[in-house]
Order: structure tokens, then C-alpha cells, then sequence
């Protein structure tokens, strides 16, 4: 009989590299919210792989960077410790990208195998060479083990990262039930989502300043009546969201609506409305509240 496997893979990068993009594909859902913009991803949110003889914890983990205020500090607590839980990390570098000496650092302290996933390879110009990049990154990363060159955004090779999760994955009883794909509440995607919109829909001011809160989720056979708060940190960020008589902020509601019903499969009600919190980033109080700390 052969022996069930299941492990953590946490999935480390700095903003913008491509990592949510990746971690949907490998889970096959649309769990982590995607924008253009950088530290989109302001949680860890695993994705689990169930099969009658394994179970792979993904953790899509917030962009790595160095904290300027206590958001950005529960922020890498979370990568801190995605990084601990692991088994194996998929270290998300962005063809484009350039890394600072902490990232070097702690990526270079796991003790767990390191595979480098070089993304957005669609990126490199003719005369630029990917086995190049591979062992530029290998210099500086000591303790990478194998390299996978992909393009999330297109979905090439991503299909190769499976094989090789498959292989370093301990023997273990599965971590949570198996009919689970995630360890996060529907209101948590509901919220999500929602955040989305506003990353979509408003400069860069507004996304980073804005938090969204589920205060009521109710469930019907038919239909899910969502009741959401929206906070930011100032009364003219409130004026910027909600907008000329409100048509901002129904531009979000609808294209969260429309969002929130492919994702749940049912009919959504949904009621939004703003307010301050202020300098809710960096106070702590605040960030327990928002469910940043314990």
C-alpha cells in the first residue's frame, strides 16, 4: 500500500513577481486576487491539492519587503511563518526583477529544499539567455536545488512544478480534511474580492489605504446577502471612493457582485459603505480588529 504523503509549499517572492497568478494555477482556483499593482496580497492564503495519496498545502504569502509601518510588519509575519511551516519553498523571481541583500539573507537561512521559479520568462528580449538568469540567481541564492523557468500570465511550463513538488513531499497524514481546498472563510474571499475592485478602480493612494470588513454574510437557498465595510484612513480618501454621487463606489459593488457570483455559484445581494479608520496601518489595535494580528 503506498504511504500518504502531504506537506506545506510556500510560494515567497516580492511584489509583482507573479506569485498569486502561480498559485491559482497550481490550485486550479482563483484564491488569491491578482491586480497590477504591487503587495496586493496582504495575507497568507493556502490552497490545498487532495488526492487519495497526497495533500499539498500551497501558501501564497504577501511580497516580501522591508516593513515600513506595523501593516507591513503583520504583513512578513505571515511570510515569516509560511517559511517555518514548509517543506519545500518556491521562490518566485520575476524576470525583470532585482533583489535586496535582507531577501538574499532570508531566503538563504531556510532549511528547507529551495526550488527557483524564474517567472515572466515571455519577458526576456532575443540576445537575453534564461540559463543565464538561472545561474545569475543561483549565485546569489545558495541553496536553491533546481531551477523551473515559466510564464504564469501565459501558462507555460507551470506544469512542471507539480512533478517536482510531488517529489519532496514527506510522508504525513493530511493536514486538514480532504474535501478542503482552503483554510479561509467565505466571508474572507467575499472581502477580498471586494478589495480587488478597489485596486482596479482607483490610483495609488486608495487601495493601500483601504480595508474591507464582512459584517454580514447571510445565506439563503437562492441568494447571499453580503453586507460590507470599507474602511480608509482619511475623510478625503472616503470622498475620492465613493465618488460623484456615488458612482464610484457602485462601480466597484457591481463589478464585485458580478465577481462574487461566478466565485460562490449563487445570486449576491450586495450592500457596501465607507468609513474612516484612521492611520488604521500602523496601529496595532486596529490591525488585531482587521484580523492582521492575533
Amino acid at each position: 500500500m503506498t504511504e500518504f504523503k502531504a506537506g506545506f509549499v510556500s510560494i515567497i517572492g516580492k511584489p509583482n513577481a507573479g506569485k498569486s497568478t502561480l498559485m491559482n494555477l497550481l490550485v486550479g482556483e482563483q484564491l488569491s486576487i491578482v491586480t497590477p499593482k504591487a503587495q496586493t496580497t496582504r495575507h497568507r492564503i493556502m490552497g490545498m491539492i487532495n488526492t487519495p495519496e497526497m495533500q499539498i498545502v500551497y501558501s501564497d504569502t504577501p511580497g516580501m519587503l522591508e516593513p515600513k509601518y506595523a501593516l507591513h510588519e503583520a504583513m512578513m509575519n505571515f511570510v515569516k511563518v509560511s517559511l517555518e511551516d514548509a517543506d519545500l519553498v518556491l521562490l518566485v523571481i520575476a524576470w525583470d526583477d532585482t533583489i535586496e541583500e535582507y531577501m538574499i539573507d532570508r531566503i538563504n537561512r531556510v532549511k528547507c529544499p529551495v526550488v527557483l521559479i524564474l517567472n515572466k520568462i515571455d519577458l526576456a528580449k532575443k540576445e537575453e539567455s534564461v540559463e543565464e538568469k538561472i545561474n545569475f540567481w543561483k549565485t546569489k541564492f545558495t541553496n536553491i536545488q533546481q531551477a523551473i523557468p515559466v510564464s504564469a500570465a501565459k501558462k507555460k511550463n507551470v506544469d512542471k512544478i507539480l512533478p517536482v513538488v510531488q517529489s519532496v513531499l514527506p510522508v504525513h497524514p493530511p493536514y486538514f480534511p480532504q474535501d478542503d481546498l482552503t483554510d479561509r472563510s467565505e466571508r474572507f474571499f467575499a472581502a477580498e474580492i471586494i478589495r480587488e475592485k478597489i485596486f482596479y478602480n482607483y490610483g495609488q493612494e486608495i487601495p493601500y489605504s483601504a480595508e474591507v470588513v464582512i459584517e454580514s454574510f447571510k445565506e439563503a437557498e437562492d441568494i447571499i446577502r453580503v453586507r460590507a465595510q470599507i474602511y480608509v484612513e482619511r475623510d478625503s480618501q472616503k470622498g475620492i471612493l465613493i465618488g460623484k454621487a456615488g458612482s464610484s463606489l457602485k462601480k466597484v459593488g457591481i463589478e464585485a457582485r458580478q465577481d462574487m457570483e461566478s466565485f460562490f455559484k449563487k445570486k449576491i445581494h450586495l450592500e457596501t459603505h465607507v468609513k474612516v479608520a484612521d492611520n488604521w496601518r500602523k496601529e496595532r489595535f486596529k490591525l488585531k480588529q482587521f484580523g492582521y494580528l492575533e
